[in-house]
């Protein structure tokens, strides 16, 4: 049995907290999370940091912080991958989770020195919860100014089912704000393994976890989002890239209503219309006008099959689609 094998069959360790992190070609930005995480004020923490095959000088910046999470009495592991995606990344660092509790910051943002604790604290006083999250605030890559508005929704907070809320972007996703209880994580996940796509990996993260445990929220900034706009997710793409993420992202959605379990036909028929959605915002943003135009009709029929023609024209109307 090698090494990672044998690393998964280990119990969890109680009370540590397991941070993995994929990154590619974050030399300028990785410092700035590594030195957020040795400021926490939490006592047992990993780090699980998995390099995508940078081609920058990342190993070499990542190589200079193992001694200092040691004198922190934290460890470092370095792990290198080949390039593929930051879900890919994400795998080879699940291999290596020893933790009773999960993270997965993003390389370019900012823990909070309370975030880890704050966390741990609720799970522990509130062992009916299997996860919580926290309020993410947004800075300005070059400026490093925190941005008073961001596009990305915080939502109904008082809500602990987020399933819906997060696949229809009426609340925020981002990665570093939620924590997990490991053991149950991997149930989802026995093989550690989450489906692998070139469009993220939070949906895979959180979705099939949201839809069977509820959420509560700790109503505090523990996490700082940096904005950069040269960034994966906001970096322009030609139309035959948006083509091929919108597919990707189509791919994605099966899957995870597969690893859900959802068969009835409201909730598939909801989810294909969250799809179609996403595709004609790809399309609008990035595709030709023809496509822009197809992704527009597809869009429309899957409207009129979840909503049904009365609601859908009422809603139409109103502008509510």
């Amino acid at each position: 049995m090698n090494r990672e094998n044998m690393l998964t069959k280990k119990p969890f360790i109680p009370g540590k907290v397991s941070v993995v992190t994929p990154v590619y070609n974050g030399a300028l930005f990785l410092p700035h999370l590594l030195n957020s995480v040795l400021a926490q004020t939490y006592p047992d923490i990993e780090m699980i940091l998995v390099d995508d095959g940078s081609t920058d000088n990342t190993i070499s910046v990542a190589k200079t912080y193992p001694e200092r999470f040691l004198k922190k009495g934290y460890t470092l592991r370095i792990v290198k991958s080949t390039h593929k995606n930051a879900s890919a990344a994400i795998n080879k660092g699940l291999c290596f989770v020893t933790g009773e509790f999960l993270i997965w910051p993003d390389s370019d943002d900012i823990l909070h020195p309370e975030s880890v604790e704050k966390r741990v604290d609720f799970l522990r006083m509130s062992p009916q919860y299997r996860c919580v999250r926290s309020l993410p605030c947004y800075f300005d890559e070059k400026s490093r100014k925190k941005l008073e508005k961001w596009d990305e929704e915080r939502g109904d907070l008082s809500k602990e089912d987020l399933f819906w809320d997060i696949l229809e972007t009426r609340t925020f996703v981002c990665c570093g704000c939620y924590m997990v209880r490991t053991e149950t994580f991997f149930a989802i996940y026995p093989e550690r393994k989450i489906p692998e796509y070139d469009v993220g990996q939070n949906f895979q993260m959180l979705l099939p976890f949201l839809y069977r445990h509820k959420c509560p929220t700790i109503r505090e900034e523990l996490y700082s989002v940096c904005v950069r706009p040269e960034s994966h997710s906001r970096r322009h793409l030609t139309p035959e890239q948006a083509k091929k993420k919108a597919a990707a992202y189509d791919s994605l959605l099966q899957d995870i209503a597969d690893i859900c379990g959802i068969k009835d036909d409201f909730s598939l028929n909801r989810i294909a219309l969250r799809n179609a959605r996403y595709r004609c915002y790809m399309a609008s943003a990035y595709g030709t006008g023809k496509d822009a135009l197809t992704a527009q009709i597809r869009f429309l029929k899957s409207a009129v099959g979840f909503y049904g023609i009365r609601t859908f024209f009422l809603r139409l109307r109103r502008k509510t689609l």
